[in-house]
C-alpha cells in the first residue's frame, strides 16, 4: 500500500472513532443507532419478509449519520483526497514530458511600470490553475488555495534584475514551478506529507520543511526565493 492511502485510511479512521465516540456521547442517539442495526439484522436474517425493518433501519441509521459531525468530515476528506488522486489512478497527470523538453522561443513584450498597490485578485478555494500561459508583466506572485493542482510558469515573463519572490500555500494538490535557466533559486518548503523535486533530485518529507539553494544562486543577478506550504501534495521545481 502507497503512503497516501495509508494516510487516507488512517486519518478515516481516526474520524471514525471520533464518530463512535458523538454517538456514545448521546445516549438517545446511540440507543436510536442500536434499534436502527437490529432492525437490519432481523431483517437480513428473514430475507424476503423483512424488507419494512431494512428499510425502517437504513433509514434509522443514516439519520443517525448525517445528524454528525464527524460523518461530514469523513465524507469531506474522502472527496476531497479522492478527487486528487483520481488523477493517478484514472492515469491522468499533468503534462511533464513536453514541460521538460518542449523548447520554444518568447519574445518578452515590455509594458510601462503600473501601480499595483492596493490592487485586489479574486482567488477559487478549488481547481486546477495555471500561472503564465501568457506573456505577463512580473508582479510577485502569491498563491492561496484549498485544493487543486498549480502550475506557476516563469518562462513567458522577465525577471528584474533583483529578489523576485513566488508563494504558494495549499490545502492539497500537486505543484510545479517552472524557472528559465540563469535565475538563481533560493527553494523553501513544509508539508505533512509530499514528494519535493528540485534540480532533477527527488526526496520525501513527513511533517518537514526544507530549505535548499541552487548552485548558481549567489553568482546570478536574478534571484527568486520560492516560498511553500503544503498539507499533503508533491512540488516540483523544474528548469526550462
Amino acid at each position: 500500500m502507497k503512503s497516501p492511502w495509508r494516510f487516507f485510511i488512517v486519518i478515516e479512521a481516526l474520524l471514525a472513532i471520533f464518530l463512535l465516540w458523538q454517538l456514545s456521547s448521546n445516549p438517545a442517539m446511540l440507543i436510536l443507532l442500536i434499534f436502527g442495526i437490529l432492525n437490519i439484522y432481523w431483517a437480513m436474517r428473514k430475507h424476503h419478509r423483512g424488507k419494512f425493518q431494512l428499510i425502517l433501519g437504513s433509514v434509522i441509521l443514516v439519520i443517525c449519520l448525517v445528524n454528525s459531525p464527524a460523518t461530514w468530515l469523513m465524507l469531506i476528506f474522502a472527496v476531497i483526497f479522492l478527487g486528487l488522486k483520481g488523477f493517478e489512478i484514472a492515469g491522468i497527470s499533468m503534462p511533464s514530458r513536453s514541460l521538460k523538453t518542449k523548447k520554444s522561443i518568447t519574445m518578452v513584450e515590455t509594458t510601462d511600470p503600473v501601480n499595483h498597490n492596493g490592487e485586489k485578485k479574486k482567488q477559487n478555494w478549488f481547481g486546477n490553475d495555471r500561472i503564465g500561459t501568457q506573456v505577463f508583466e512580473w508582479d510577485d506572485i502569491n498563491v492561496a488555495i484549498l485544493a487543486g493542482d498549480t502550475i506557476v510558469d516563469l518562462g513567458n515573463t522577465l525577471l528584474p534584475k533583483e529578489d523576485s519572490v513566488v508563494i504558494v500555500r495549499k490545502g492539497f494538490g500537486r505543484t510545479r514551478i517552472l524557472v528559465p535557466y540563469g535565475i538563481g533559486i533560493l527553494f523553501e518548503h513544509a508539508t505533512l506529507y509530499g514528494k519535493v523535486l528540485f534540480d532533477e533530485e527527488s526526496q520525501v518529507l513527513r511533517n518537514e520543511t526544507i530549505k535548499i539553494y541552487s548552485e548558481d544562486y549567489d553568482e546570478s543577478p536574478r534571484r527568486l526565493k520560492i516560498v511553500t506550504n503544503t498539507l499533503v501534495g508533491d512540488i516540483e521545481v523544474i528548469r526550462v
